[in-house]
């Protein structure tokens, strides 16, 4: 439970980020699924991602793994204000509803996406919240989503279509 360090034990304790990780060794081969959602590896070269810990489902021994908070209060109204911080050379599963949709982001193009169907992004992107809320909102005559992830920079971003409610890890 400790292996990964007492400060990873407890972000995970406080966060809710993610769920149980379990540790294979030896020979041979590992089958992994999450309720029949769509398998995606990402091979990284000395490069980093963000995962959305619902979206996680395995990575090598060689990346580096850690809980992040994202930057603005406001991503709480964006289904979770953490994601794990994937970096380093190897390989990355993550699982998405249906086929994952890849989006290039540049700096002349930045992308938009709704948060609860947001799996991924590039290390060097950096998401922001952008809202949407007025009266118009609470009466129920706005269209569209109220919050968005912004991303802006080069990298991409990579969404599913479908919005996944974020685990909760419930305590006892």
């Amino acid at each position: 439970m400790l292996e990964h360090g007492l400060g990873k034990f407890m972000k995970k304790a406080v966060t809710g980020e993610g769920v149980s990780l379990t540790k294979a060794e030896g020979m041979g081969k590992v089958y992994l699924a999450d309720g029949g959602k769509k398998i995606s590896i990402l091979n990284l070269n000395n490069e980093s991602i963000y995962v959305n810990g619902n979206d996680l489902l395995a990575f090598e021994e060689s990346i580096n793994w850690d809980i992040k908070m994202m930057k603005k209060v406001a991503g709480m109204m964006a289904g979770g204000l953490f994601n794990v911080k994937m970096e380093g050379t190897g390989m990355v599963a993550i699982t998405t509803h249906y086929d994952p949709l890849t989006l290039r982001v540049t700096n002349d193009q930045p992308v938009f996406t709704d948060p609860n169907a947001t799996v991924a992004w590039s290390g060097n992107l950096i998401p922001d919240i952008k809202t949407d809320i007025s009266l118009k909102t609470f009466v129920g005559r706005s269209s569209g989503e109220s919050v968005q992830m912004a991303f802006r920079g080069e990298g991409f971003v990579v969404i599913q279509p479908f919005e996944e409610i974020p685990y909760v890890t419930q305590v006892a």
